[in-house]
């Protein structure tokens, strides 16, 4: 038996864009996502999520679901676009009620809500390339928190800056589809600034823990090789955030070959969001163009996944979450850590025994990693449901609850169940 620390918070995480829907009501306006997947060719047959999984409309449902499944907690984010549907301004009476609702359900059901200010989906009449757009999340923040503060204890600024940035505005996959590297720089760097006001304004408001979510992704490979990829995935955004405001000064000196950052504000947080799902593996290649979305890293070749990968093509390797937790706690002591993502696609079914072993690897290897030192609070599954998965639509389920996307009957998996026991026993059998 495999036992996790008393009040470890387990719970899974989903985001309003994939799985709200409702777009056009409310009051809300019209998100980068909105105008991206509309756009012919940008997401898998012209998926959208107009409609996703109607969680708008559903939400006392699916916190029935959570509440079945014994969630201790629930992470969410809130759609910008539904408080401010310009980006700016009074906020929407409207969009403010329904998380409102959203906050009480859960707390009647006994489930903590941990809200998420910044999941991808920005109004459409902003553009984190100007200098402006931090400013305007610092004022975004202090509504919500005036609005919901009083009932939500733990608040995430931002969600994987990284994938805003370089896969939005390095490689153009994601919204709003930009391909240029010094964009993807100036991008990382408003969205880092952006949460540091976020920050100062959610502290300012009283809030008692502020975290930042980041997608870390550990590079294997000899150290020569994945040095400057760590950086530019990992320690752009770690050091920043969890030593002294400053970028490393080897990432810094390889952003100068594209723009010129300048300062960052510094606001220290009080839990760091871990979002795991996979690893790099890397070799030099003096023929190797590089990755569009990590740039100036010509001469390194990305290798494919070992094993069997899930449908994502990521490989599976639990060892990565439990030395990337050793690490970060050792290299930025002093930080608590939340698992607020990990997860994994596979083919649609409701006895899902492959999602089940995913899961099971990857909490013993998280117990490992609390047992070699690891400052770990939490472990949120991603996803509570089958949601639009961005560019890639609805075709990559990574629910613990199937949703038929025709009549959106949700239908709890085989993981569901499983995860419902783990949670019940605090452990692993």
């Amino acid at each position: 038996m495999i036992t996790f620390p008393e009040g470890f918070r387990w719970g899974a995480a989903t985001a309003s864009y994939q799985i709200e829907g409702a777009v056009d009501e409310g009051g809300r306006g019209p998100s980068i996502w909105d105008v991206f997947s509309h756009t012919p060719g940008k997401t898998a047959d012209g998926h959208t999520g107009d409609v996703a999984c109607d969680h708008y409309h559903r939400y006392p449902e699916d916190v029935a679901i959570m509440a079945d499944l014994g969630l201790k907690a629930y992470r969410f984010s809130i759609a910008w676009p539904r408080i401010q549907p310009s980006g700016s301004g009074d906020p929407n009476p409207a969009g403010l009620d329904f998380y409102d609702r959203l906050v009480d359900a859960l707390l009647t059901a006994d489930i903590e809500p941990v809200a998420t200010l910044y999941h991808w989906d920005l109004p459409a009449a902003l553009d984190w390339r100007d200098p402006a757009t931090p400013e305007r999340f610092a004022e975004y923040t202090a509504i919500m928190h005036a609005r919901l503060g009083d009932r939500v204890r733990t608040w995430t600024t931002l969600n994987e800056p990284w994938v805003s940035a370089f896969v939005g505005h390095g490689s153009g996959r994601h919204a709003p589809g930009v391909a240029d590297p010094a964009a993807a720089f100036t991008v990382a760097h408003h969205l880092l600034t952006a949460h540091m006001l976020g920050v100062r304004a959610l502290r300012a408001g009283g809030a008692e823990e502020v975290s930042l979510t980041l997608n870390l992704t550990p590079m294997v490979g000899d150290p020569d090789v994945t040095t400057l990829p760590d950086g530019l995935a990992n320690r752009l955004f770690l050091d920043p955030t969890l030593k002294d405001g400053r970028y490393p000064d080897d990432v810094a000196a390889h952003i100068a070959k594209f723009t010129d950052l300048g300062d960052l504000p510094y606001e220290p947080i009080d839990l760091l969001g871990v979002n795991y799902y996979t690893v790099n593996r890397l070799a030099a290649d003096p023929a190797s163009k590089g990755h569009d979305e990590f740039p100036g890293c010509e001469g390194i070749a990305w290798l494919p996944p070992r094993g069997e990968p899930t449908e994502m093509n990521w490989e599976v390797i639990p060892q990565g979450l439990e030395d990337l937790l050793v690490r970060l706690s050792a290299d930025y002591p002093g930080v608590p850590l939340m698992i607020t993502e990990n997860g994994a696609a596979y083919p649609d079914s409701v006895d899902d025994q492959d999602r089940i072993a995913f899961l099971d690897g990857h909490f013993r290897a998280a117990a490992n990693a609390i047992e070699r030192g690891a400052d770990l609070r939490g472990y949120l599954v991603w996803s509570l449901l089958d949601n639009f998965e961005w560019a890639r639509g609805y075709h990559k389920r990574f629910g613990l609850v199937r949703v038929d996307y025709d009549t959106l009957e949700r239908t709890p998996r085989s993981s569901a169940h499983w995860y419902r026991e783990v949670i019940a026993r605090n452990g692993l059998l």
